[in-house]
Protein backbone atom coordinates (compact mmCIF):
# COMPACT_ATOMS: atom_id res chain seq x y z
CA UNK A 1 0.00 0.00 0.00
CA UNK A 2 2.83 2.42 0.86
CA UNK A 3 4.62 1.99 -2.46
CA UNK A 4 2.25 4.49 -4.07
CA UNK A 5 3.82 7.89 -4.88
CA UNK A 6 0.81 9.68 -3.37
CA UNK A 7 1.22 8.00 0.03
CA UNK A 8 3.43 9.64 2.64
CA UNK A 9 5.62 6.98 4.24
CA UNK A 10 6.85 7.33 7.80
CA UNK A 11 9.38 5.59 10.05
CA UNK A 12 8.28 2.46 11.91
CA UNK A 13 8.46 4.38 15.20
CA UNK A 14 5.83 6.80 13.85
CA UNK A 15 3.36 3.97 13.22
CA UNK A 16 4.18 2.38 16.62
CA UNK A 17 3.47 5.66 18.40
CA UNK A 18 0.07 5.95 16.76
CA UNK A 19 -0.84 2.36 17.50
CA UNK A 20 0.11 2.74 21.16
CA UNK A 21 -1.31 6.23 21.83
CA UNK A 22 -4.32 6.46 19.51
CA UNK A 23 -5.24 2.88 18.65
CA UNK A 24 -8.89 3.86 18.26
CA UNK A 25 -7.83 6.01 15.28
CA UNK A 26 -5.95 3.23 13.47
CA UNK A 27 -7.93 1.02 11.11
CA UNK A 28 -6.95 -1.35 8.32
CA UNK A 29 -9.18 -2.81 5.63
CA UNK A 30 -8.49 -6.29 4.23
CA UNK A 31 -10.01 -8.17 1.33
CA UNK A 32 -11.29 -11.74 1.74
CA UNK A 33 -7.83 -13.22 1.04
CA UNK A 34 -6.18 -11.09 3.74
CA UNK A 35 -4.58 -8.53 1.42
CA UNK A 36 -4.41 -5.03 2.88
CA UNK A 37 -6.70 -2.77 0.87
CA UNK A 38 -6.01 0.42 2.78
CA UNK A 39 -5.65 2.04 6.16
CA UNK A 40 -6.20 5.22 8.13
CA UNK A 41 -4.05 6.62 10.94
CA UNK A 42 -5.15 9.50 13.08
CA UNK A 43 -4.94 11.10 16.46
CA UNK A 44 -6.76 13.50 18.72
CA UNK A 45 -5.11 16.75 19.77
CA UNK A 46 -5.82 20.17 21.20
CA UNK A 47 -7.17 21.35 24.51
CA UNK A 48 -10.05 19.14 25.57
CA UNK A 49 -12.81 21.06 27.24
CA UNK A 50 -11.60 24.50 26.19
CA UNK A 51 -14.81 26.17 25.05
CA UNK A 52 -12.94 29.32 23.97
CA UNK A 53 -10.21 27.85 21.76
CA UNK A 54 -12.40 25.03 20.46
CA UNK A 55 -9.27 23.30 19.15
CA UNK A 56 -9.95 19.75 20.41
CA UNK A 57 -9.98 17.79 17.15
CA UNK A 58 -9.29 14.62 15.26
CA UNK A 59 -6.37 14.68 12.85
CA UNK A 60 -5.92 12.45 9.81
CA UNK A 61 -2.22 11.62 9.60
CA UNK A 62 -2.54 9.12 6.77
CA UNK A 63 -5.27 7.55 4.69
CA UNK A 64 -4.39 5.40 1.73
CA UNK A 65 -5.95 2.77 -0.47
CA UNK A 66 -3.96 0.41 -2.66
CA UNK A 67 -4.39 1.26 -6.37
CA UNK A 68 -6.26 -1.95 -7.21
CA UNK A 69 -8.88 -1.18 -4.54
CA UNK A 70 -9.53 2.46 -5.39
CA UNK A 71 -12.79 3.94 -6.64
CA UNK A 72 -14.83 1.53 -4.51
CA UNK A 73 -15.66 3.87 -1.64
CA UNK A 74 -12.99 2.49 0.69
CA UNK A 75 -11.33 5.86 1.40
CA UNK A 76 -14.75 7.28 2.25
CA UNK A 77 -15.40 4.36 4.62
CA UNK A 78 -12.04 4.87 6.33
CA UNK A 79 -12.68 8.61 6.69
CA UNK A 80 -16.21 7.94 7.99
CA UNK A 81 -14.67 5.63 10.59
CA UNK A 82 -12.20 8.30 11.72
CA UNK A 83 -14.94 10.92 11.93
CA UNK A 84 -17.12 8.55 13.96
CA UNK A 85 -14.28 8.04 16.47
CA UNK A 86 -13.82 11.80 16.62
CA UNK A 87 -17.50 12.32 17.38
CA UNK A 88 -18.39 9.35 19.60
CA UNK A 89 -15.15 8.74 21.48
CA UNK A 90 -13.63 12.21 21.73
CA UNK A 91 -16.54 14.65 21.23
CA UNK A 92 -14.26 16.91 19.21
CA UNK A 93 -15.01 20.06 17.22
CA UNK A 94 -13.51 19.18 13.85
CA UNK A 95 -11.28 16.85 11.84
CA UNK A 96 -8.31 18.23 9.96
CA UNK A 97 -5.71 16.91 7.54
CA UNK A 98 -2.90 18.10 5.32
CA UNK A 99 -2.76 17.36 1.61
CA UNK A 100 -0.58 18.44 -1.29
CA UNK A 101 -2.45 20.89 -3.54
CA UNK A 102 -0.93 19.03 -6.50
CA UNK A 103 -2.81 15.88 -5.43
CA UNK A 104 -5.98 17.05 -7.12
CA UNK A 105 -7.70 13.66 -6.82
CA UNK A 106 -7.29 13.65 -3.03
CA UNK A 107 -8.29 17.32 -2.69
CA UNK A 108 -11.44 16.62 -4.71
CA UNK A 109 -12.24 13.53 -2.66
CA UNK A 110 -11.90 15.45 0.62
CA UNK A 111 -14.08 18.27 -0.74
CA UNK A 112 -16.71 15.69 -1.73
CA UNK A 113 -16.56 14.43 1.87
CA UNK A 114 -17.33 17.93 3.15
CA UNK A 115 -13.82 19.23 3.91
CA UNK A 116 -12.85 22.79 3.07
CA UNK A 117 -9.44 24.37 2.52
CA UNK A 118 -9.05 26.09 5.88
CA UNK A 119 -5.67 27.63 5.02
CA UNK A 120 -2.43 26.98 3.14
CA UNK A 121 0.76 26.00 4.95
CA UNK A 122 3.66 27.34 2.90
CA UNK A 123 6.45 24.91 1.98
CA UNK A 124 5.09 22.26 4.37
CA UNK A 125 6.34 19.24 2.44
CA UNK A 126 10.13 19.16 2.91
CA UNK A 127 10.30 22.86 2.08
CA UNK A 128 9.32 22.06 -1.51
CA UNK A 129 5.55 22.16 -1.68
CA UNK A 130 2.71 23.85 0.17
CA UNK A 131 0.01 21.92 1.99
CA UNK A 132 -3.68 22.56 2.21
CA UNK A 133 -4.85 22.37 5.81
CA UNK A 134 -8.35 21.02 5.26
CA UNK A 135 -11.09 20.85 7.88
CA UNK A 136 -14.55 19.50 8.42
CA UNK A 137 -16.69 20.60 11.36
CA UNK A 138 -18.15 17.86 13.55
CA UNK A 139 -21.60 18.10 15.22
CA UNK A 140 -20.08 19.66 18.40
CA UNK A 141 -19.29 22.78 16.32
CA UNK A 142 -22.89 23.65 15.53
CA UNK A 143 -22.01 27.13 14.21
CA UNK A 144 -18.95 25.89 12.26
CA UNK A 145 -16.77 28.44 14.04
CA UNK A 146 -13.72 26.20 13.70
CA UNK A 147 -13.81 26.59 9.92
CA UNK A 148 -12.98 30.32 10.03
CA UNK A 149 -9.23 30.86 9.70
CA UNK A 150 -7.49 33.91 11.13
CA UNK A 151 -4.94 33.78 8.27
CA UNK A 152 -5.19 32.30 4.78
CA UNK A 153 -1.49 31.40 4.59
CA UNK A 154 0.90 30.40 7.37
CA UNK A 155 4.44 29.09 7.75
CA UNK A 156 5.03 25.59 9.22
CA UNK A 157 6.40 27.18 12.41
CA UNK A 158 2.98 28.80 12.95
CA UNK A 159 1.15 25.47 13.12
CA UNK A 160 -0.55 24.90 16.45
CA UNK A 161 0.02 21.13 16.37
CA UNK A 162 2.58 19.03 14.57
Amino acid sequence: VNLDLLTETFFTSFYAKYLSQWKEYCATSYDTSGTIQGYVLGKVEGNKGDEVLKDWHGHVSAVTVAPQFRRQGLARALMDYLEEVTIKTHDAYFVDLFVRPSNKIAVGMYQNLGYIVYRTVEMYYSGEEDAYDMRKAMPKDKKKETLVATKERIKPAELEYI
